[in-house]
């Protein structure tokens, strides 16, 4: 039909999207039609097993091993270090009383978190140990809760905030509220005469009448342990305290819906192709296994049955070997052996075949980078990180390392506003009411309180290939008023400019009165060849 032709009446036009992704005629698209329900559906529901997959390929295939501990190393590392960094124009405070305030802050946090006994309900780790795991059970699970307790004040311990980390699994709808979790029944209601009647329950997590998240239900078990009793129970924990609105949990997740309610393991995506390459490898390795042994078949005309197929040379007695074992190759009429330097006949209609071991496949390697790739591109891990291979140019390197930062920056962000400075606010609440630490107006504005609790988390900082490259640019910039001081030495190095000028004049003073002399060093020649000649040129 021309675009002058009018359609005939009745007819339908296929137009846009239709004659595209959306269409339904188009041999390629007929068999392409997938059902998307709500969040809760497509996610809720299928849950309980993303989580044991992707746990199950964490434990099994290296390749999901590497991708959730490099996310665990380069985003929190030994720890997201707390600087405290308090907003001096609201509470008019001069720098030295700020700085004063905030280094009396940082010493009292590390007395509460440096500890495993202060800090874990459970007494297994400090704070640093906290992070990495809340970080990789966010990662492998899909959401972590964070559950704050109180316990007893002790000599040591001024402090009665505790962390217990909640593992996704126990977070579940109440099987009174319609809730099975083991069958994949994740949705239910509360029932009259129960807290928060009428309020849905999306696998654990309880909203209201407008969707707002209101309390989380925790069960005593996991849905597949083995209890004596099978008997399992629930708590009820409100989202916030009712008289302080302080948080009684927190919920650590990456939400990629509106209304979704519960998180996505990390390795959900890419579940599939990461099983099928642990089994391809697996395969490959036991057939290189099989055939590393140095096979050969006796072919005859004769009875077959009359070959043996246990072992021979019988005379070995008692870990004794035989005494000549090069007439070792036929010891009997039907016995056969290999040995060096044999020279032997076989029997008329027999002949020996040998294997041909073709082991590693042809394109394996290829085939497995190629998978790898593709994996790593959307874990948002470039293949360099992933595989921790840096075979490319200086520039090919450099640019995975930046590309893959910026996913380790993001989720360091996300995991400090949804763990460490909620935590960190919780227990500043409890310093301040104690009179450890003095905030004045902390309980009274609460814009004075959220100028008392600024602060920054300091982790690792991005590795650097050229570190005299990297320093040379970062001066470039800081004399181009492009980046500060401040910026680069927190990049660079993780610190603090300030204090690094300040610790700079006292050794620097030290060593005058020392009677060191003080030589500026001429710059390094970068001589090194980073075989990029003529591949960084513009």
């Amino acid at each position: 039909m021309s675009k002058n032709d009018t359609a005939r009446p009745g007819t339908v036009q296929a137009k846009g999207y239709s004659e595209a992704g959306a269409s339904v005629t188009r041999r390629a698209m007929k068999g392409f039609r997938p059902d998307s329900g709500s969040p809760n559906e497509d996610i809720n529901r299928n849950g309980a097993t993303l989580r044991q997959r992707s746990r199950m390929l964490y434990m099994a295939a290296p390749v999901a091993t590497s991708a959730i501990n490099t996310n665990r190393t380069k985003v929190v590392g030994t720890g997201l270090t707390l600087k405290a960094t308090v907003d001096r124009e609201v509470l008019g405070l001069s720098p030295e009383a700020a700085k004063a305030w905030q280094r009396k802050t940082e010493a009292e946090f590390r007395l509460w978190a440096s500890k495993k006994q202060n800090c874990d309900a459970l007494g297994l780790n400090n704070f640093a140990g906290l992070q990495q795991l809340a970080l990789k059970s966010w990662l492998l699970s899909g959401d972590v809760f964070p559950l704050f307790k109180r316990g007893a004040r002790t000599p040591l311990n001024p402090y009665t905030l505790r962390i217990h980390l909640i593992e996704a699994d126990r977070v579940s709808t109440p099987d009174a509220y319609g809730g099975y979790s083991m069958l994949n029944a994740t949705d239910g209601t509360i029932p009259e005469g129960s807290p928060g009647a009428g309020h849905k329950v999306y696998d654990g997590v309880e909203v209201d009448e407008n969707g707002r998240v209101v309390a989380y239900h925790i069960c005593s078990s996991y849905p597949y342990e083995t209890l004596p009793d099978e008997t399992r129970e629930w708590t009820r924990v409100l989202a916030y305290g009712e008289r302080t609105g302080l948080p009684n949990i927190l919920h650590v997740m990456d939400s990629e819906r509106p209304d979704q309610y519960r998180g996505v393991p990390y390795l959900a995506q890419v579940i599939e192709p990461l099983l099928q390459l642990r089994r391809y490898t697996e395969s490959e390795l036991m057939a290189a296994l099989v055939q590393s042994f140095f096979t050969a078949w006796i072919e005859t005309e004769s009875d077959p049955s009359q070959i043996p197929v246990n072992e021979v040379g019988g005379s070995d007695i008692a870990g004794v070997p035989d005494a000549n074992p090069v007439d070792r190759f036929q010891s009997g009429e039907n016995e056969y052996q290999m040995g060096p330097g044999t020279v032997t006949h076989l029997a008329p209609g027999e002949k020996v075949q040998f294997g041909n071991p073709n082991v590693p496949t042809a394109g394996f390697e290829t085939f497995v980078k190629t998978i790898c790739r593709l994996v790593g591109s959307a874990l948002e891990l470039p293949y360099d990180v992933l595989i921790k291979e840096f075979n490319s140019s200086y520039s090919a390197s450099r640019g995975a390392l930046l590309e893959a930062w910026e996913a380790f920056k993001m989720r360091r962000t996300w995991f400090v506003d949804g763990f460490c400075q909620p935590v960190y606010e919780v227990w500043l609440a409890e310093a301040v009411a104690l009179g450890r630490i003095k905030a004045p107006g902390f309980f009274d504005d609460p814009l004075v309180r959220d100028a008392w609790c600024g602060a920054r988390w300091i982790g690792p900082v991005q590795g650097q290939l050229d570190p005299l490259k990297e320093a040379n640019a970062a001066l470039t910039l800081t004399q181009c008023g492009i980046k500060t001081h401040e910026q680069i030495t927190r990049e660079l190095g993780g610190g603090d400019w300030q204090e690094n000028v300040e610790q700079l004049k006292t050794e620097n003073a030290l060593l005058a009165d020392a009677g060191s002399p003080m030589h500026q060093l001429p710059p390094a020649e970068d001589n090194e060849d980073d075989g990029d000649e003529g591949k960084d040129e513009l």
